[in-house]
C-alpha cells in the first residue's frame, strides 16, 4: 500500500507536534508526514522529537494559515500537490472578560481558528474531489458544541468551524471525501499553561469588580482544577486521531474525552437551552464545592487506573 501524504498545520508544539511524530513513527510506515508551522525558527523541538524519522517519513515546511501565498507555496512544493489527509490543527486561544478584549484581538482568533481552516480546505479540497478520495480532519473542541464562560470568542470560532464543516460534509461525501471533527476537552500543553499564567497576571480594570473577581479567582481556579483532573495529554489526542484516520468509514464527530459527552448533550435534550444553562449556572455558582470534590475523586481514580496499568505492563513484560 502506498504511503498516504498527511499535511498537518501548527506543528511547533502540543497536539500538532505529537500527532506529526506519532504518524511518522507508524511501524507500518503508512504515512508521509508534512509537518508545517508558521515560524520555522521554532522547529528545534519537533526535529529533536522526530529523531530518525526526520527527512524520511517526516518533512518540515513553513506554512502560515493566515497567509494564502504561504499556503499555496507550501502545497506547490509537494509532488503533484497530492495530499491524502489534511489535519487542521493550528489555532490560538483567548480567555477573559470581553470588555477587556479588543475587536482586533478577536479578529486574530477568527483569522486563525476559522478562516485558517477555510483557507486550507479551499486549497486541497478541489484536488480531493477530482481524485474522489481524501480526508479532512479538523481539531475542534467540545467548546465547538457547548459554550463555556469566559471563552466567548474562542468558543465562537470553534462553533463557526463546526457549522462550516457540518454544511460542507454533505457535498463532500458525494465525492468520497470525508471530514472529521476531533473534539477534545482540556488538553495539557505548554501553550495552554502559558495562556492561563498570562491571564492570571492580566489587567482587568476595564470591567467591573464582580466580573474581574469571577474571572481571576473563580474561573482560573476552577480551570486549574479541571485541567489537573480531566486534562488529556497531546499523546492521547494523537492516538484518537490515528484511530479516526484509519477507520474504514471515518466518523464526522469524535470526542476524545467521554466525561464531556453528557455535558455537550444537554443542549440537545432541551431545545429551549434552559436545561444546559441552568446546569452550568448551578455548577459554577451554587455547587462549586461539590464540583471540586467530584474533580478530586476523578483525579484519584485516574491516578489509580494509570498506576494499575503501569503495574500490569511491568508484570506482563516480566512474564515475557
Amino acid at each position: 500500500m502506498a504511503q498516504k501524504v498527511v499535511l498537518i498545520t501548527g506543528c511547533s508544539s502540543g497536539i500538532g507536534l505529537t500527532t506529526a511524530v506519532t504518524l511518522a513513527r507508524d511501524p507500518q510506515h503508512r504515512f508521509k508526514v508534512i509537518a508545517t508551522m508558521r515560524n520555522l525558527n521554532k522547529r528545534d523541538k519537533l526535529e529533536e522529537t522526530a529523531g530518525d524519522t526526520l527527512n524520511r517519513t517526516l518533512e518540515i515546511k513553513q506554512l502560515d494559515v493566515c497567509d494564502e501565498k504561504s499556503i499555496q507555496e507550501c502545497i506547490d512544493s509537494i509532488p503533484d500537490r497530492h495530499i491524502d489527509i489534511l489535519v487542521n490543527n493550528a489555532g490560538v486561544g483567548m480567555i477573559g472578560p470581553i470588555e477587556c478584549q479588543t475587536i482586533e484581538e478577536m479578529k486574530v482568533v477568527f483569522e486563525t481558528n476559522f478562516f485558517g481552516v477555510v483557507r486550507m480546505i479551499k486549497e486541497v479540497y478541489p484536488d480531493m474531489k477530482k481524485r474522489k478520495c481524501g480526508h479532512i480532519v479538523v481539531i475542534s473542541s467540545v467548546m465547538g458544541l457547548q459554550g463555556i464562560m469566559f471563552n466567548d470568542v474562542y468558543t465562537a470560532s470553534k462553533f463557526a468551524v463546526e457549522g462550516f464543516c457540518e454544511s460542507l460534509i454533505i457535498q463532500a461525501l458525494k465525492f468520497n471525501v470525508y471530514i472529521s471533527l476531533i473534539e477534545p476537552g482540556p488538553v495539557v500543553t505548554e501553550f495552554e499553561m502559558k495562556a492561563y499564567e498570562e491571564a492570571a497576571r492580566g489587567d482587568y480594570s476595564g470591567t467591573d469588580p464582580v466580573t474581574a473577581e469571577m474571572f481571576t479567582n473563580m474561573y482560573l481556579n476552577n480551570s486549574k482544577a479541571i485541567f489537573n483532573s480531566l486534562g488529556q495529554k497531546p499523546d492521547d489526542i494523537a492516538e484518537h486521531l490515528l484511530k479516526v484516520i484509519l477507520a474504514e468509514v471515518p466518523p464526522f464527530r469524535h470526542q476524545t474525552n467521554p466525561i464531556y459527552t453528557p455535558l455537550t448533550a444537554l443542549k440537545h435534550a432541551d431545545p429551549t437551552g434552559d436545561l444546559a444553562t441552568d446546569v452550568f449556572y448551578k455548577m459554577v455558582f451554587r455547587y462549586d464545592r461539590l464540583m471540586h470534590a467530584s474533580l478530586s475523586c476523578i483525579k484519584l481514580m485516574r491516578w489509580k487506573a494509570q498506576k494499575s496499568h503501569i503495574s500490569n505492563s511491568v508484570t506482563f513484560s516480566h512474564f515475557l
